[in-house]
């Protein structure tokens, strides 16, 4: 076994390898950009390197400085968690030159996955199906439109080199191929440096089918079942269980075995997850792609299998050897994860970074939560918005539906808005619990018009003066209540009180309250961001949903589309601009008199 690994990455990922080297004796490194400074993974880990500023680009995707403080730290491999750099081949290849060992696989196994279409010809080596679609990149619009006009519509524009839905978008008539094109090839080249993008058909209301491989360094190669990751939005996952329920002893093994067979025929060793898209009459299923490292949603495996994905990792890449064969692998019960993100569902799930005031974790049995974060920690704008993983085991889907219920009902997050009240609205859902649900459930089929605002709070703030919680009695129940003014600032009473510093939230939307409120002529920023581009110009006349500005925020794009019909006199900022939440981003004046 290694003596030190270094981790470069952060957040709840480091810290859940962090764990894993601790168990095995094996020194940890984090590292760690300025934003990242006070973050609980560095003061997890043995020790601790500065990579350089908040920009990914000058830290956590900084290869030369990565190897530069592996050198110092004199550890003997460098684990790149998930994200990041973790499915760059070249970074695997500096990593194995430098005399380290790169906790993955080979570079060219990366390489080959990498690449969409390229994975797409392995698959097809293998004699696995794969989804209709082009064999080159494209950036020509009219080429785009050819291939709807011939497999027909919705076709999926995806980046060649991306994954996690970013580079994604998906085009429903010829008209939106153009925008549709731009903007996948903008993200992408954001998110991963590359921009380019292939189509392909796209089905209609899939199951997101994904099997969890090991393979070791003598060509052994198992798998430890599947995951539905079905239930997303914008092609990101929200939530993800294992085993999928009403998959069929059969089908589990036949979708086992593709992945084998892809896994086998680009020589993989360590872990590694093939992607599947299952058609909805639940057995067909085309391969997707394959993500060459350890995915976000790995808890779930681990909990039905009891097979501890990270230390397998290190022990396959140091040698050791895998601790199981196939014939060691049961599927023990039901296990669900969600993803706690800084996202507010109420609001199309526009990303929410800021402070979190106050963090606790449910408990209770067969309940884990992985997190970067804790009370009194600053969820930066500069890198994706998950907080966490919630994860339970139940000995049914029923019971651990039950448990995450409960478990969502503990969960503690003030400060900011998160996914949570969604996922207890999922938990509840009847076509979740049916099992029925799919890849478009959440964007077109659920009802999520009962979610409210949640109320961000703003530092500095004090709408009605300083607040207390206080205990209180009445007819003999105990209730919670909160108090201001006076009464606040007056003290008395055994409850838990919050002193006269305590803020009473206002009702709010995502972008946080204490703001002037916009004009109806304003189109005001939801979030945080960066401005991508304006799609209109000042004069232009628009109507409600055309499309205004770009803005990128949390490593995403999201559409700012008119509020109103009218003409567009002002346009508040320039791309490259960064813009608070609330800024007015255009002002668009009617003709005639406000709705």
């Amino acid at each position: 076994m290694f003596d030190a690994v270094l981790i470069a990455n952060r957040g709840e990922i480091a810290i859940r390898i962090i764990r894993a080297c601790r168990e095995l004796g094996v020194r940890s490194v984090a590292v760690y950009s300025e934003v990242d400074r006070d973050a609980p993974h560095v003061r997890l880990a043995d020790e601790a390197h500065l990579l350089g500023p908040a920009a990914a680009a000058e830290s956590y995707l900084n290869v030369d400085k990565i190897l530069e403080v592996a050198r110092e730290a004199g550890v003997d491999a460098i684990h790149p968690g998930y994200g990041f750099l973790s499915e760059n081949a070249d970074f695997a290849d500096a990593v194995t030159e430098a005399g380290l060992t790169f906790v993955g696989p080979p570079g060219e196994a990366i390489r080959m996955m990498g690449d969409k279409l390229t994975a797409r010809d392995v698959a097809l080596k293998a004699e696995v199906p794969v989804v209709p679609g082009t064999q080159e990149p494209t950036d020509d619009p009219e080429e785009a439109v050819k291939f709807g006009d011939q497999y027909g519509y919705p076709v999926a524009v995806k980046a060649m080199f991306g994954g996690g839905g970013r580079g994604m978008k998906v085009v429903k008539d010829a008209a939106s191929m153009r925008e549709a094109l731009e903007a996948a090839q903008r993200e992408a080249q954001a998110a991963f440096g590359r921009g380019e993008c292939y189509l392909e058909r796209y089905l209609e209301r899939p199951r997101h089918i994904e099997i969890q491989v090991l393979g070791d360094l003598d060509g052994t190669m198992i798998h430890l079942g599947e995951r539905d990751c079905s239930l997303q939005r914008r092609h990101q996952k929200l939530v993800e269980e294992a085993p999928a329920a009403g998959i069929t002893q059969d089908l589990r093994d036949r979708i086992g075995q593709a992945a084998i067979k892809v896994a086998k025929v680009m020589g993989y060793h360590n872990a590694g997850t093939c992607e599947f898209l299952l058609d909805s009459d639940g057995e067909t299923f085309y391969f997707l792609e394959m993500n060459t490292r350890l995915q976000v949603e790995h808890p779930v495996t681990e909990m039905v299998t009891g097979v501890d994905l990270a230390q397998e990792q290190l022990r396959i890449a140091s040698g050791e050897g895998m601790s199981y064969r196939q014939e060691d692998i049961e599927l023990r019960g039901s296990s669900i994860e969600v993803r706690i993100n800084a996202e507010e569902p109420a609001a199309n799930f526009v990303p929410t970074p800021g402070h979190i005031t106050r963090l606790v974790p449910p408990l209770g049995p067969f309940v884990r939560f992985d997190t970067g974060a804790e009370s009194d920690y600053e969820v930066p704008r500069d890198y994706d918005s998950m907080i966490g993983k919630l994860i339970v085991w139940g000995a049914d889907r029923d019971q651990a539906r039950g448990r995450m219920r409960r478990a969502l009902d503990e969960l503690v997050i003030e400060g900011i808005p998160t996914t949570v009240p969604f996922h207890r609205l999922a938990m509840r859902n009847e076509q979740f619990a049916a099992g029925e649900h799919s890849t478009v459930s959440v964007e077109t089929e659920w009802d999520l018009s009962t979610l409210e605002p949640q109320a961000p709070s703003t530092p500095g703030e004090e709408p009605d003066g300083p607040s207390r919680d206080v205990t209180v009695e009445v007819g003999g129940r105990r209730l919670s209540v909160r108090v201001f003014g006076e009464l606040a600032a007056g003290g008395g009473g055994g409850g838990r009180g919050t002193g006269g510093g305590a803020k009473r939230r206002k009702r709010g939307g995502a972008g946080g309250g204490g703001k002037a409120a916009a004009a109806t002529e304003d189109l005001v920023a939801p979030m945080q961001g960066t401005v991508v581009k304006y799609a209109v110009e000042e004069g232009a006349q628009v109507t409600t949903g055309d499309l205004v500005v770009v803005l990128e925020a949390m490593k995403m794009e999201n559409n700012i589309t008119a509020h109103r019909d009218g003409t567009v006199t002002s346009v508040g900022f320039a791309a490259g601009d960064v813009v608070e939440s609330g800024a007015i981003l255009a002002r668009i004046e009617s003709g005639g008199e406000d709705a």
